[in-house]
């Protein structure tokens, strides 16, 4: 048997993931609502999800930050989790949907986003970023134009 004494490296384990949340906004219409950053690329609203927040208030407190729209936590439902490890470090985010948010979108990060905007999901653009291309597949995975993102895919039991 062996002891931490004999290996300390093994006593507290290191960081080696990045946990996330991308929030699929459905408007009232059924359009959905990406952020073009300033390369080009577009992408949904989310981030890092904080000590001691699950998925949802993560999301909901993304959402407020990058676009000032409201959504409360009960109203977004996560539809899966998703492990990528593409990148060197692993990166997990939780693909989330929500009909509820309220408000009109507003650019609030300037260095981060430069406009948002809404999409008919047929007509998303291909130019997104590959986390919020993962988190659209794991929502419409008819939208066969959405470019594939290798991850491991865990759909939760309500999705």
């Amino acid at each position: 048997m062996t002891t931490t004494d004999e290996r300390p490296e093994r006593a507290v384990p290191q960081p080696n993931a990045v946990v996330g949340v991308g929030l699929v906004v459905i408007g009232p219409d059924g359009r959905v609502l990406l952020g073009q950053a300033h390369d080009g690329r577009w992408e949904l609203p989310g981030g890092k999800v904080d000590p001691g927040e699950g998925f949802e208030q993560a999301a909901a407190r993304e959402l407020a930050e990058e676009t000032d729209l409201r959504a409360v936590p009960e109203g977004i439902r996560v539809l899966s989790v998703q492990i990528d490890a593409q990148s060197g470090l692993t990166r997990l985010t939780a693909a989330a949907v929500t009909t509820s948010a309220e408000g009109v979108p507003a650019v609030t990060e300037p260095h981060k986003i430069a406009r948002w905007q809404w999409f008919v999901p047929a007509e998303i653009p291909a130019a997104l970023y590959a986390p919020s291309a993962a988190v659209l597949r794991a929502w419409r995975p008819d939208l066969t134009t959405l470019p594939h993102v290798p991850s491991y895919d865990y759909p939760t039991a309500s999705a």
